[in-house]
């Protein structure tokens, strides 16, 4: 992969198999990534957009697994063995880990919410403060479970995005 910021052009014109391992950056769904790769070229950002968010309605309980399994707890340190510690740290940065009534009240409701839906919180939490966050989780713990694995797959998704444009730009 290269080390420079590609631009939809130069992803585009990518070997399949360097513009898969980048998508594979954005969500860690190897299905989600090849898609991707096999239906460049796109005319612009917004049609890229489109099927990444396309594409993500198809995910299965079992590749939803695995996407999660990259991101680390809200409110917890990214483990760069583990997680897309970069990413996850940089995308975190509005929750103030020296506030420890926020970091008590995220680490409560992490647990209430895997207590719950038997999966990591996932939000995306770029441009978000700790305490919109902390509001987020509250809400979603009432959802059912059909609604929050499609809560769940959208914020994943809205994370997909941002990570793409962020590539690309």
């Amino acid at each position: 992969m290269s080390v420079t910021r590609p631009g939809l052009p130069a992803f585009n014109a990518m070997e399949r198999d360097e513009a898969y391992r980048l998508a594979r950056t954005w969500l860690d769904v190897p299905r989600w990534a090849d898609f991707l790769a096999v239906t460049r070229p796109f005319d612009d950002v917004g049609e890229l957009e489109a099927t990444m968010v396309s594409a993500s309605a198809t995910i299965s309980d079992r590749e939803l697994e695995q996407a999660l399994a990259r991101h680390p707890r809200i409110g917890e340190r990214a483990d760069a063995a583990k997680h897309d510690a970069e990413h996850s740290t940089r995308e975190q940065s509005g929750v103030d880990a020296t506030d420890a009534d926020l970091s008590r009240a995220l680490m409560e409701g992490n647990r209430a919410y895997e207590e719950r839906f038997g999966r990591v919180f996932i939000v995306r939490a770029a441009g978000r403060s700790g305490s919109d966050i902390l509001e987020h989780l509250r809400r979603r713990l009432d959802n059912t479970d059909e609604l929050e694995r499609a809560a769940t797959i959208d914020q994943l998704t809205q994370i997909a995005v941002l990570r793409m444009r962020e590539a690309l730009s």
